[in-house]
């Protein structure tokens, strides 16, 4: 019967569900030796001959999760053309191909998950799962109650997909104020542009809970496995619907 390929690639740890489209349109896919470019192609993962960039994909391979603290001067990329360190500099003794789980910026730091399971990174990052996202912020001045509530209202998306955002002042340091922000999505500079929009623009931002995935005493550049229990909370976590 066969599986769709780019959900093989997918499972097999190969690249999320919507970079391994990407790999089959480019034509770096073959199967029994032919270049396939079309999506609805199905294969057999036990039997057919999968290639990636010319390499034999291992399908039966066991699924990996891995926590990083995230330090800052770090892209969240598996490689990069202006050749800035990367997050997977940061995975020394890694020998399994696992790939970050949506993404932070160069200058951010906090929580971010690697796996080599497609389906948990394609969940975890597709907006319609509204997956929260927590981050403690510092931002150039003092924010009023009105900027933080016209911030929630304005960060909506126009086709109303994701839940409102949730934002609090935290605390006040000096002329600065750190912001406790919670997002359903992950639009790329989605927080620094909801900051600058209401005139307080970000000086730090960290990422201090993924779904219900927290640092506790991991230290900047530090990565741990999840338990198994984290595993299987992160197994329920799918099954709930949203």
């Amino acid at each position: 019967m066969g599986l769709r390929l780019q959900k093989i690639l997918s499972q097999a740890g190969i690249a999320s569900r919507r970079k391994a489209e990407e790999l089959i349109i480019a034509g770096a896919v073959t199967v029994n030796g032919k270049v396939v470019r079309e999506l609805g192609i199905k294969a057999d993962p036990d039997h057919d001959a999968i290639k990636v960039n010319g390499k034999l994909i291992r399908y039966s391979e066991s699924k990996i999760y891995l926590l990083l603290n995230k330090p800052r001067g770090y892209i969240t990329t598996t490689e990069d053309e202006k050749e800035r360190p990367t997050v997977l500099d940061l995975l020394q003794g890694v020998k399994s191909r696992v790939y970050p789980v949506g993404r932070l910026d160069y200058d951010a730091e906090g929580v971010l998950l690697f796996t080599n399971d497609g389906e948990a990174a394609y969940f975890l990052t597709h907006p319609k799962h509204e997956v929260p996202r927590t981050y403690l912020v510092k931002v150039r001045g003092i924010p009023t109650p009105e900027k933080l509530h016209l911030m929630m209202v304005e960060s909506r998306p126009p086709e109303g997909t994701a839940k409102f955002p949730g934002v609090r002042l935290k605390r006040r340091s000096g002329k600065h104020a750190w912001l406790e922000l919670t997002l359903y999505e992950g639009r790329h500079h989605q927080v620094k542009q909801m900051c600058e929009r209401i005139g307080h623009p970000v000086l730090k931002l960290k990422r201090t809970r993924f779904a219900f995935l927290t640092l506790n005493d991991l230290k900047p550049g530090e990565y741990r496995s999840l338990t198994p229990k984290e595993i299987e909370n992160l197994k329920k976590f799918r099954e709930i619907p949203r």
